[in-house]
């Protein structure tokens, strides 16, 4: 299973190569570029809100009829159709229509990602399911490390002399040769997944009860998204080459003021939402349960936190301040900042395995120092000069530490670790120089193993609503395709440096999850860090 999450990590960060192509061969502005990542992520809300509303009006729940291993079969042959309209779109050399065959391509994560994060939960006990997504996760993270330089070195044949001139003087027959390839991968996984007789079907039988209040709140919402979305993306036809300086600041200002809308849409609804199924439960399906609801505002969190950290990291690297780097020399950074990820989700899939207490505390320890390594490597070997970031280790060590001190609960680990990115970012706000840098990448480290330990206690105790709630969190992958432009815009006032405020709000809303989500589970009779639910972490 951990396949399909490679998957997910190859595409999303091979996009970062695709998005300064399509912004040099059409003549794109930083903004347009974007719609690229806006368009990958909201695929993920669409779809998740796609599967509830058909739940919802056929009375079927349609991951749980098929069983979570024909979703997750069903959802890459669908990616696998988003690579063909990839493939007519280049051909037809539109820029809309790869935007299509993009958004197909993230509809297909999205089915995948409903079955397989509640399915990897279920293959075990519940209270360990964190350790299993962590599993993939790493997987995952390593399919982020790894594939902007193998989309590179399709490209371009290698990765640390990519160039502008490089860029723009692509050819897009290389780029149809790529999502031939992409396509193809797809179509071969899913039929790993469906020839796999040990693979269990993963179906639901429970019936699927009404939820049409939570139905429509969110399409309520998704209205008022829309509502919002418009005139920013309206904007984007207004050419602001020979802009004057004020010009510049008004359009930011104009479109921060609707990103803020869209951010105020997504929190008052859902908080709304939970008030009113606090006063009357039916018909609010898994929204009726609060640690589900705090759960979707953590994801959107997230996720958002985690791409903008990583979005704005190229930007920040240019200043002065921070050493000046051009892109190319900026791009060991950027890698050991989703290499961070691979690290720490390495070391919290160790208790997916069968080990005694004594092996598994010395691999706590060794095993995040290994994958520094190998992100050291995979670099080196890339041609990049790792040199500067030898002395990370510290920080590795750090994020060892924690991972003692959190003793693999959910909760525990979660505040932990968003308590630590906090503190991080915050020394990252007020320093500048390797300092500074060394701390925003450890936002990498302390993020790694936070989607799990959220997504375990936010489907813990749904029952029959789980597959129901597990779509609620995927919808909100949505975070991905707000707080990083509202960053962007951010720091087109105030400057690259200071916007790194935004990430300290969102890890203290994390922490503030964490502990407000442990007493919810309490008073339902649920502790993942009670003693006998601790055993195998």
């Amino acid at each position: 299973m951990v396949t399909v999450f490679f998957f997910w990590g190859f595409i999303a960060a091979g996009n970062n190569v695709f998005i300064p192509f399509c912004k040099h061969y059409f003549n794109l502005d930083q903004f347009q570029s974007q719609l690229i990542d806006f368009a990958f992520y909201t695929a993920y809300y669409v779809g998740a809100l796609a599967l509830f509303a058909y739940a919802a009006f056929g009375g079927k729940d349609l991951v749980g009829k098929w069983g979570y291993k024909k979703s997750i079969v069903y959802g890459l042959l669908f990616s696998a159709l988003g690579a063909a309209a990839m493939i007519i779109a280049v051909n037809a050399n539109t820029f809309a229509g790869m935007l299509v065959g993009l958004f197909i391509v993230a509809l297909g994560f999205s089915l995948q990602q409903t079955a397989a994060n509640p399915f990897a939960i279920s293959l075990g006990n519940p209270a360990t399911g964190n350790s299993r997504i962590n599993l993939g996760g790493g997987v995952n993270s390593f399919g982020t490390m790894i594939g902007p330089l193998l989309v590179a070195f399709v490209l371009f044949g290698t990765a640390k002399d990519i160039t502008d001139d490089k860029i723009a003087a692509l050819g897009l027959s290389k780029v149809i040769l790529l999502y031939i390839g992409v396509g193809i991968l797809f179509i071969a996984a899913a039929a790993l997944f469906y020839f796999s007789k040990k693979v269990p079907a993963g179906i639901l039988i429970e019936k699927t009860e009404n939820a049409n209040k939570a139905l429509y709140a969110l399409l309520i919402m998704t209205g008022l998204l829309i509502i919002m979305f418009a005139p920013v993306f309206n904007s984007y036809k207004t050419d602001l080459t020979n802009a004057s300086d004020a010009e510049k600041h008004a359009m930011n200002a104009y479109r921060m003021k609707w990103l803020l809308g869209a951010l105020a849409v997504v929190v008052v609804g859902l908080l709304a939402a939970n008030l009113s199924a606090k006063k009357k439960a039916a018909g609010w399906g898994a929204m009726q349960y609060p640690q589900l609801v705090l759960g979707m505002l953590a994801i959107f969190v997230y996720v958002g936190v985690e791409v903008a950290i990583g979005s704005n990291l190229s930007e920040l690297l240019k200043q002065k301040d921070f050493g000046g780097y051009e892109s190319v020399k900026a791009a060991p950074y950027i890698s050991m900042y989703w290499g961070s990820l691979m690290i720490g989700r390495w070391a919290g899939a160790i208790n997916a395995f069968k080990l005694s207490e004594q092996a598994k505390n010395i691999l706590k320890f060794v095993v995040p120092l290994i994958a520094f390594g190998v992100v050291i490597g995979v670099n080196t070997a890339a041609g990049y000069d790792e040199g500067p970031l030898y002395y990370y280790v510290i920080c590795v060590l750090v994020q060892i530490a924690a991972s003692y001190i959190s003793k693999d609960k959910p909760a525990r680990t979660l505040l932990v670790f968003s308590l630590l990115a906090a503190i991080a970012m915050v020394i990252g706000c007020m320093t500048t120089g390797t300092m500074a840098v060394y701390a925003f990448l450890s936002g990498g480290l302390f993020c790694s193993v936070m989607w799990p330990c959220i997504f375990n206690l936010s489907i813990a105790g749904l029952g029959k609503y789980t597959t129901q709630g597990s779509a609620f969190l995927i919808m909100m992958i949505l975070g991905g395709g707000i707080i990083p432009p509202l960053q962007g815009k951010l720091a087109d006032v105030i400057g690259i440096h200071q916007s790194y405020w935004v990430p300290v709000v969102c890890f203290a809303y994390l922490a503030l999850f964490a502990v407000v989500v442990k007493q919810i589970l309490g008073k339902q009779g649920i502790n993942y860090d009670a003693a006998d639910n601790a055993v195998g972490h």
